[in-house]
C-alpha cells in the first residue's frame, strides 16, 4: 500500500508543479541551459519530492531522490524543449509537438517508478 500512496503523492505533485505552479518565467526559458527559470522549475520538483518522500524514508535519502528527481526532470525538459526549438514543432503545427509532450511526461512518471522502487527497496 506504501508504494501505491508514495506513487500517487508523486503524480500529484508532479501536476502541481508541472502546470499550475509553472509561470511564463520557467516555461519560456527551459530551453537555455542554465537559465534561472528552467533551475527554478527543476528546484521546485525537487523540493516537492523531497516533501513527498520525507514522511517515508530517511532525509538523506529524501534529499538525495528529490536532487535526482530535479535533475533528471530539467534535463528531460530541456531536452523536449530544444527538440521542439530545432524541428520548429509547435501545438498548432506539427502533431509531434504533442507526441514530444506525451514522451516528456511519460519520461517524468518513469523517473517516479524508479524513485519509488529505490525508496522502498524494491531494487537495491
Amino acid at each position: 500500500m506504501e508504494i501505491l500512496i508514495i506513487l500517487t503523492l508523486l503524480v500529484t505533485k508532479h501536476f502541481i508543479v508541472d502546470f499550475p505552479l509553472q509561470t511564463k518565467f520557467q516555461w519560456s526559458n527551459k530551453g537555455t541551459y542554465g537559465h534561472p527559470g528552467g533551475v527554478l522549475h527543476a528546484l521546485l520538483h525537487y523540493i516537492g519530492t523531497f516533501l513527498v518522500l520525507v514522511f517515508f524514508v530517511p532525509p538523506y535519502m529524501a534529499i538525495l531522490l528529490g536532487f535526482a528527481d530535479g535533475v533528471i526532470h530539467y534535463h528531460i525538459d530541456w531536452a523536449k524543449m530544444n527538440l521542439n526549438a530545432k524541428l520548429k514543432w509547435t501545438p498548432n503545427t506539427h502533431e509531434q509537438f504533442w507526441w514530444l509532450l506525451g514522451l516528456d511526461q511519460y519520461l517524468h512518471y518513469l523517473t517516479y517508478i524508479g524513485i519509488v522502487a529505490w525508496s522502498t527497496g524494491v531494487i537495491f
